[in-house]
């Protein structure tokens, strides 16, 4: 992990710049240096040369001026250059320079052999020279000659041999590579002056190792390229191009669908006839195409092993002779690809094949199981409706049974076959007999009306009374008491009147339960669903895999995430070990 190095101070426009600053403060400097020329000249001091003279040789000069060579004594500089350097000083001093560029002014006038006593002093010294203390160049060369200090002082020349580089590809993958000296000999820093020509070749040199480093890397770079993305690329379009078996793909295309109910009044009837209906019936059958149960049935009708199992087919491909049901199922999963479409509510059903006429008939078991799932699951739903309303038909049927059989009983056993007219018999003999006994009172009272009115006829007419009297009263017996061999009418009447009633019920209730039933019957109708085939399954003429191109080129993106990946893991972990 490296930080980046942080700035103190930020300048926003141009004229706030250093460089800006100083050349200002300069012209600034000149101005006020020509305007006490001036005034010293209006003045006119005794010993001051006069303005055409002032270019001319003073006493005691030696014609190169204020240039001083090394091992030189200090020229004491004269009491005016003395003002004009104060002025000149405190003119740097409001530019307000930091104490960094005050250091590095200071630095910069020691390596060009330049007596200052202050920071200020230096930068106004180098600035008359024409040195900028600020340029790029200056500071670049102060860092390099610090660096090349720190490692002289950090190898003691004395006890171990100073290492010299060779300019020699490393065989770590180093710019360079360390040459030791020989044993007693020592490399002292050398105290050569760094010229124009010196810099420009060293520049060279560097340039052509940053590019030799350049090109090496970019090497490497394309072998690891091959190495791991295009090799493999390429092993994979061989292999798809040549040697991958030829699959046929047959596609298919059904859809459930349900009976369309009478009324739709309900809030259930919104969705009646809808993909909404049979959604869960399309996802069921989705998922036992799928299933290792369709997997084995297709298996033991048509043999979905042995077609995988050709030695024509290629090795990677190809089922071993003894393979599993799971190795056997991961082929199927392969092979037999099936989607639901929500929204439009239809199966797409797409089965591969080594060939095109197997591939067509696996598709025609595969919907055939599909119907076979359909038909079971809507069975169970009808025979779920059905079951409550057969078996109430079923009871209300064998009570209507038991009581017609309990009429016919009553009947049988008390010997009357309907009691209202057995009833009405015995009540019409009744009647009759009361007339006729009315009809004898009226004849023994108009004989007793006489006055000597004849015995034997009165006697006769008293016998035939007493006589329908006696069958009057036998007959309202059999309406009432009855006889030791059966009850009476009126029991008789009201046992099998209850029966009767009780068989009216039990018809009424049998009569109900066959319209539930039939009702059920239809509701179970209306729930039947059934499979409708939208795209038949013809078998293709032409392979429909391996798409050589395509799986190309999905081999070479995956292999070059895969080295993408890898690559960046590496450089991560280089930085943090490094760091």
């Amino acid at each position: 992990m490296t930080t980046p190095p942080k700035a103190r101070a930020y300048r926003i426009r141009r004229e706030e710049s250093v460089l800006a600053v100083s050349r200002s403060n300069a012209v600034e400097t000149a101005r006020k240096v020509q305007i006490s020329v001036q005034k010293r000249e209006a003045g006119a001091p005794p010993g001051l040369a006069p303005p055409d003279q002032l270019f001319a040789a003073a006493s005691g000069d030696d014609g190169f001026g204020d240039m001083r060579f090394p091992g030189a004594a200090a020229a004491k500089p004269a009491p005016q250059e003395q003002a004009s350097m104060q002025e000149r000083i405190a003119a740097v001093r409001a530019e307000n320079l930091t104490d960094r560029q005050l250091r590095m002014a200071r630095r910069i006038a020691a390596m060009h052999e330049i007596d200052a006593e202050s920071d200020h002093e230096a930068v106004v010294l180098l600035r008359d020279r024409g040195i900028d203390p600020f340029h790029r160049a200056a500071v670049g060369k102060i860092l390099s000659d610090e660096g090349a200090r720190a490692q002289a002082q950090a190898a003691p020349a004395s006890t171990m041999p100073v290492p010299t580089r060779k300019d020699t590809p490393a065989r770590h993958g180093r710019g360079t590579e360390i040459v030791p000296l020989p044993p007693g000999q020592t490399k002292l820093p050398s105290r050569e002056a760094l010229t124009e020509d010196r810099r420009a070749a060293e520049i060279i040199r560097i340039q052509q190792d940053i590019a030799r480093r350049r090109r090496r890397r970019l090497l490497m770079l394309a072998a690891r390229l091959v190495a791991f993305v295009g090799l493999p690329t390429l092993i994979a379009g061989w292999y798809y191009t040549f040697v991958a078996t030829p699959l046929y793909a047959t596609v298919s295309q059904f859809q459930i669908q349900q009976a369309e109910k009478s009324s739709s009044g309900s809030l259930g009837g919104l969705f009646s006839g809808t993909q909404l209906a049979t959604n869960t019936d399309s996802v069921s059958v989705q998922s036992y195409l799928t299933s290792r149960d369709a997997m084995l049935r297709l298996n033991k009708d048509l043999g979905f092993k042995q077609a995988f199992q050709s030695p024509a087919i290629d090795a990677l491909l190809r089922l071993p002779p003894e393979a599993t049901n799971e190795q056997a199922y991961k082929l199927y999963q392969n092979s037999v690809k099936i989607g639901y479409d929500p929204t439009e509510g239809v199966v797409n059903m797409e089965v591969i094949a080594p060939d095109p006429k197997l591939s067509q008939d696996f598709s025609l078991a595969l919907i055939k199981y599909a119907e076979g799932q359909v038909d079971q699951m809507t069975a169970r739903l009808r025979e779920d409706q059905m079951k409550g309303a057969v078996e109430s038909y079923q009871d209300a049927e064998t009570k209507v049974l038991e009581a017609q059989r309990r009429v016919q009983e009553l009947q049988q056993k008390l010997g009357v076959l309907d009691p209202v007219a057995e009833g009405s018999v015995i009540m019409g003999r009744i009647a009759e007999l009361e007339r006729q006994l009315a009809e004898k009172k009226l004849e023994l009272g108009q004989l007793q009306s006489n006055a000597s009115p004849n015995q034997s006829r009165v006697a006769g007419v008293r016998g035939d009374i007493s006589r329908l009297q006696e069958m009057l009263a036998d007959t309202r017996g059999q309406l009432t008491e009855g006889n030791n061999a059966r009850g009476s009418l009126a029991t008789i009447s009201g046992e099998i009147r209850i029966a009767e009633s009780d068989l009216a019920t039990r018809q009424e209730l049998l009569a109900t339960a066959a319209a539930q039933m039939e009702n059920a019957r239809i509701e179970a109708n209306k729930q039947v669903r059934y499979l409708s085939l939208s795209v038949a399954p013809v078998p293709p003429d032409e392979a429909t895999y391996p798409k050589a191109f395509q799986n190309t080129i999905v081999a070479f993106l995956i292999f070059s995430g895969i080295y993408l990946m890898l690559s960046l893991t590496a450089s991560i972990l280089r930085e943090q070990v490094s760091s």
